[in-house]
């Protein structure tokens, strides 16, 4: 008897170590949650209702960027993705302390639009530290290529060119022109205004005869304008470049203000394709505006899920673009989303 309670003994206790062993498995495989250090194994792959984002946004400064800032909420909502959400309303000191704050809540992954190109190596070496990558969205940092994952967005050196080219048919590759820069330091318009040059080296009768910072906003870009013709009056102004469509549209009212016809008198040409551009070119007073897509969400959040999952992608992923003219604007008007 004796024997028996002891046999019965040692198999109650292999069964309970095998079932502790089942369960301390099963447990170790779960994935760890809302960490940016973890990586997950090929088995274990995060989805959109699982990704949690940080963006840090760099403000509201114009149409543009109302329509991009809506796409990546909505997107956002869509998809079921948990989004942190900040503003910085056009101060960097603000992104950076949006983005050590998602470092602090060990978000999977931080997106940024850099309001300007410098200044960033410090903080985002601190969320490379952290193990949470960073995707660059619409503008670019002037960082080591590490400190980065991704950048999705716009080639603005091409959009340059392509205002410069239109500008020179509309002009006959003679005339003076006047530019209304984006905010100062920023990748578009560093990249927008060298690329508006490259254009123009070849056509030497064609001058930049004054450019100012109207910082991508209608009234700066207004208030700028009116200098340039009090200056220089509206028949020493055969052209202006802006290099964004809201600047363009601050710069009509002053055109108009000092008797003069926009699109006329003083060719227009501007960057993003803005709804309110298309109803410019269809009224005549923009000749034309190169796009700029500012609908980056779902393209982002894509991307957020293939880095946090752990696949590679390229280190630029451009955003599709085109270029418009008046006599297809009333066609294309009720399609545009910004």
């Amino acid at each position: 008897m004796k024997n028996k309670v002891s046999a019965n003994t040692v198999l109650i206790t292999l069964w309970t170590i095998a079932l502790l062993s089942l369960l301390v498995s099963s447990c170790g495989t779960k994935k760890k949650e809302g960490s940016g250090n973890n990586v997950p194994h090929d088995d274990e792959k995060i989805t959109y209702n699982e990704l949690v984002v940080g963006y840090a946004q760099l403000g509201a400064e114009s149409d543009w960027r109302t329509g991009n800032t809506e796409s990546i909420l909505e997107a956002a909502e869509e998809l079921g993705v948990e989004l942190l959400f900040s503003n910085a309303q056009q101060n960097q000191e603000r992104q950076i302390k949006a983005i050590r704050t998602f470092i602090a809540q060990q978000v999977d992954i931080i997106g940024v639009a850099p309001i300007v190109e410098t200044g960033w190596e410090s903080v985002f070496q601190e969320a490379k530290d952290a193990g949470i990558p960073i995707i660059l969205v619409d503008r670019r940092a002037d960082v080591p290529e590490d400190l980065y994952t991704t950048y999705l967005g716009s080639d603005f050196l091409e959009e340059g060119r392509n205002a410069g080219r239109i500008m020179v048919d509309l002009l006959d590759g003679k005339g003076r022109i006047v530019e209304l820069e984006g905010t100062v330091g920023s990748a578009p318009a560093i990249d927008r205004a060298n690329g508006f040059r490259e254009v123009l080296e070849d056509y030497p009768e064609m001058e930049i005869i004054a450019t100012e910072s109207g910082d991508f906003t209608r009234a700066k870009g207004e208030e700028v304008m009116e200098g340039f013709l009090d200056t220089y009056g509206g028949n020493e102004i055969d052209a202006l470049f802006a290099h964004n469509d809201d600047m363009a549209i601050g710069a009509i009212k002053a055109i108009e203000a000092h008797g003069f016809r926009p699109g006329i008198d003083i060719k227009i040409v501007s960057i993003d394709a803005i709804r309110e551009a298309f109803q410019a070119m269809i009224d005549g007073k923009i000749n034309a505006t190169v796009e700029c897509n500012a609908l980056l969400g779902p393209q982002f959040f894509e991307l957020a899920l293939k880095v946090a999952n752990g696949e590679k992608v390229p280190k630029w992923v451009p955003s599709d673009e085109g270029v418009f003219f008046p006599e297809n604007a009333a066609e294309i008007l009720p399609t545009r989303k910004y």
